[in-house]
């Protein structure tokens, strides 16, 4: 196939039909995060244990998204599609009937072994189907499902648990799953270009441990403790892993994951950004519902509601931000959204006992709209100073830092709120012990308590977000560099592109 003549008329109904089994793979990453007591409750296991459901989850995506470049040049997009939908099937189906705890464990598993390429797959296509001048968007439709799913997934959830059992989220996402394979295995077709590769497995065991060790360690760490040798353990080992795994792809004629693509000053920027950006937004989606359940005592369901017109918001507009960003540009559209960003995330830093729900409902949409300028045209703006031959390991590589970066964030700013929680508790009581004002009966001291520990963790949390708000700024003075590319001309290689 002539590549010119894909990007005069690009294959929309393929694409359409991948976004399905991206926007399906993307939900289920977090579906049952509402859903882990019942979960508990049935099989009769602790929080710890339970927690492997996500941790699982996540770790395999981690583990498969930075071989996603060698997977995508060395295989055909159909092939590739097909085989990530049949084990994403696989595993919901194993999950409707597990009848333990540990089958249900490796069915969210295999679950993520085929929803890792989703990501990396589809923006790679995206790259390849569609002319410079129109990938905006198209990245932006991309957004859309990337942003949209996991953001319904909390409310689908708690809206599902209420009514039926944890079993039923994997009946309503089994029959869209099979309905895309079944489209994928008659129509879709191939567009990407691929070479012949040989797998170099020692830099797959580096990437593994290094990745891998990394996301678990740092995600363990406000569970167990910074000062718990399984967490610091495992980041020792997966920082040495991954710093040899560098080392050797920067040796090597044909990596794994090509780290010379950061000679590119654009993409190089744009990571860093998005890095911080990453840590910034994924705070918020921890913190908030963390302030509304556990201070304010709101359902879950409703947590995911006021959390809901942010996340659908975002995913709207990314369109609408992909088609500004082809003609205006990434830097314009990314002071805009960090300014937004900053001021919104400073108005969560100020939250009281009482800020009214409606409040916070526009303030973390307000911010998510901020953040909708940022995300997309940063990310593109990068991808396209990359010759074509290198959009695989660009999107791989976009891919895995956001993984990590959002894990490392969010266990960074879950122990600064910690501490901060820690600091205030012991001040608050110090200064009611000086005025006499600890009750001694049993009944009063309870109330005390239980009051203390809602102030303490409060001002923890208006602290953590105090801190997003400087990681935002962080990010704006890096997007004040950021600067429109002219991007390279088409590799011949990908002139002619077979249809296998």
């Amino acid at each position: 196939m002539d590549i010119r003549k894909m990007h005069e008329k690009p294959p929309y109904g393929m694409i359409a039909i991948m976004f399905v089994g991206a926007f399906v793979a993307f939900l289920n990453n977090t579906l049952l995060n509402i859903a882990l007591p019942a979960i508990m409750d049935e099989f009769s296991v602790k929080p710890s244990q339970v927690q492997w459901l996500t941790t699982g989850y996540m770790l395999v995506n981690g583990i498969l998204i930075p071989a996603s470049a060698f997977f995508i040049q060395k295989f055909t997009n159909r092939r590739l599609f097909i085989t990530a939908m049949v084990l994403f099937s696989l595993g919901t189906t194993l999950a409707i009937f597990a009848p333990t705890f540990s089958l249900l464990v490796v069915a969210r598993m295999i679950q993520a072994s085929g929803s890792a390429m989703m990501m990396p797959l589809l923006m790679n296509i995206m790259l390849t189907a569609f002319p410079i001048e129109r990938r905006g968007a198209a990245m932006g439709i991309f957004g859309l499902v990337m942003f949209t799913a996991p953001a319904i997934g909390p409310t689908l959830s708690g809206w599902v648990i209420e009514h039926y059992t944890w079993r039923t989220l994997f009946v309503i996402v089994l029959p869209i799953s099979l309905s895309v394979l079944v489209y994928a295995i008659f129509r879709l077709r191939n567009i990407t270009p691929n070479r012949d590769m040989t797998l170099d497995l020692f830099s797959l065991l580096l990437s593994t441990i290094g990745f891998g060790g990394l996301l678990y360690g740092f995600s363990s760490a406000g569970d167990k403790g910074w000062d718990s040798p399984i967490v610091y353990g495992t980041i020792a080992i997966g920082g040495i892993a991954l710093l040899a795994f560098v080392i050797r792809q920067l040796r090597m004629e044909d990596p794994l994951l090509d780290f010379r693509i950061y000679k590119h000053p654009m993409f190089a920027l744009s990571s860093a950004i998005s890095i911080v950006v990453s840590v910034s937004m994924f705070s918020a989606m921890i913190l908030t519902p963390l302030y509304v359940q556990t201070i304010r005592g709101i359902s879950p369901l409703d947590s995911g509601l006021l959390m809901l017109p942010g996340a659908v918001l975002m995913g709207l507009m990314s369109p609408i931000t992909g088609r500004l960003f082809d003609k205006y540009g990434a830097r314009g559209l990314a002071i805009i959204g960090l300014s937004i960003t900053i001021i919104t995330t400073y108005y969560l830093s100020k939250l009281n006992l009482t800020s009214d729900y409606y409040f916070i409902m526009f303030i973390y949409t307000a911010r998510m709209f901020g953040l909708s300028l940022v995300m997309m045209p940063i990310m593109t703006n990068g991808l396209n100073q990359l010759p074509m031959k290198s959009n695989p390991h660009g999107t791989a590589m976009n891919n895995t830092l956001q993984q990590v970066s959002g894990a490392i964030g969010t266990a960074i700013l879950l122990t600064i709120m910690t501490k901060r929680m820690e600091s205030a508790g012991a001040k608050l009581f110090a200064e009611a012990s000086a005025t006499g004002n600890v009750p001694t009966a049993a009944d009063s001291l309870a109330l005390f308590k239980e009051d203390l520990e809602s102030k303490a963790m409060l001002d923890g949390i208006n602290f953590s977000f105090f801190i997003a708000t400087l990681v935002a700024a962080v990010a704006l003075v890096l997007t004040l560099f950021v600067k429109r590319v002219v991007p390279p001309k088409n590799d011949a290689a990908y002139e002619d592109i077979s249809d296998k």
